[in-house]
């Protein structure tokens, strides 16, 4: 059984940072490529960040310099660094794991920025 857990959200004043985890099990976790979404409310879902199979990244140019995404294959985990948070970061943070036609999903974490 595939399961895809985040962590790390929580709620952090403007100018802060965060880091999230997203843990996959039941995975061939190396083989995939993972990305990071998010969903204001209100809002459709978004890429945030993605790291491929080979490393290659994207960033939304809404996050570009200020987060990071990277991913540890031998810990089935995957990361992002968020700084310098903005209210408008605020939303819920979900983890997507893809290879050709497979996907999954995380449950998603809350972030919130105060201002």
């Amino acid at each position: 059984q595939v399961q895809l857990v985040e962590s790390g959200g929580g709620l952090v004043q403007a100018g802060g940072s965060l880091r999230l985890s997203c843990a996959g099990s039941g995975i061939a976790f190396s083989m995939y490529a993972w990305g990071w979404y998010r969903q204001a409310p209100g809002k459709q879902r978004e890429l945030v960040a993605r790291i491929s199979r080979g490393g290659i990244i994207i960033y939304a140019d809404s996050v570009q310099g200020r987060f990071t995404i990277s991913r540890d294959n031998a810990k089935n985990t995957v990361y992002l660094q968020m700084n310098s948070l903005k209210p408008d970061d605020t939303a819920v943070y979900s983890c997507k794991a893809e290879w050709g036609t497979k996907s999954y999903w995380g449950q998603g974490t809350q972030v919130t920025v105060s201002s």
